[in-house]
């Protein structure tokens, strides 16, 4: 058999299994061989998971939401260590928005679909707006930056090395701080059919992302160099951003199903999913 992981670099544990020997290494101790399928949006991961074109992905904590609510049927497999400094809500440092209230009204870039929104949703949920009727969320378009300075958006969920750098301008300030909102975990889940079938091969997976984490958690030079040259931008700021991750697997607890439920509860009252999802349907029993 061979396993299809998914792979896209705003996964960064993926991004640098699939530049490693590890998957196969793993997977050939069971007989078994791996392959990468690359894509750009990991909000396509349930997608992909349902069509049979990848076995097993991972994103942050929306997408697994989403996919669910579109009916795929999937399980949880491993999650990352909490990742609070993984990115954050951006305003201009002497701008009109001085709190997270001052967004009413406003445009808020930031990606569709991904862990930003989970933070955005729950951190208006928090102050008492709402991310469906409060505010106008935008997908990026590469002048983010540009647009905060000139007040034409009021916030900005930047992460990784494009946090780093709008950070380094000192022209911005950090709103919302990601970890004093949700745990902001990596999180990597499978078709139930192929986790349940293939349990030895789900844990070899898991063994080669913890051996790719553990990589890059000792070699953040080698690390940030590749990633700069493949993705673009500073070599210290993608190092910096490394450096903030966690690079530590967890197993799915009931602490996180729990605040995966609180997501998609405020998910379907905005309206961003069309119906209620039961997270724990997706836990996978040992």
């Amino acid at each position: 058999m061979t396993v299809t992981l998914g792979v896209h670099r705003s996964n960064p544990s993926l991004y640098y299994l699939s530049r490693l020997d590890y998957l196969d290494e793993e997977l050939a101790k069971i007989g078994e061989q791996g392959r990468f399928h690359h894509y750009s949006d990991g909000t396509r991961t349930g997608a992909l998971l349902a069509e049979g074109v990848i076995d097993l992905g991972g994103t942050g904590s929306t997408p697994p939401i989403t996919a669910q609510a579109a009916g795929h049927d999937l399980v949880y497999t491993a999650v990352s260590a909490p990742r609070p400094d993984h990115g954050a809500l951006l305003v201009l440092a002497d701008g009109p928005v001085q709190r997270i209230a001052d967004l009413k009204g406003r445009t808020v870039v930031l990606g569709i679909g991904s862990w930003q929104t989970h933070l955005l949703a729950k951190a208006l949920h928090r102050a008492g707006l709402s991310y469906r009727d409060s505010i106008t969320a935008e997908r990026p378009a590469g002048d983010e930056a540009e647009r905060l300075r000139t007040g034409a958006i009021g916030g900005w969920i930047a992460q990784g090395a494009e946090l780093e750098a709008a950070r380094r301008t000192g022209e911005f300030r950090v709103l919302v701080p990601t970890g004093e909102v949700i745990s902001d975990r990596s999180v990597f889940f499978a078709r139930r059919e192929f986790a349940t079938a293939h349990r030895e091969a789900v844990a070899a997976i898991t063994a080669a992302l913890a051996r790719a984490d553990r990589w890059v958690a000792e070699h953040l030079d080698e690390a940030a160099a590749l990633a700069a040259a493949d993705q673009g931008g500073e070599v210290a700021d993608h190092r910096a951003a490394l450096a903030a991750l966690p690079w530590q697997l967890e197993p799915v607890t009931a602490e996180f199903i729990a605040e995966q439920q609180e997501a998609a509860d405020i998910f379907r009252q905005v309206g961003f999913i069309e119906r209620p999802v039961l997270v724990r349907d997706a836990f996978l029993e040992a």
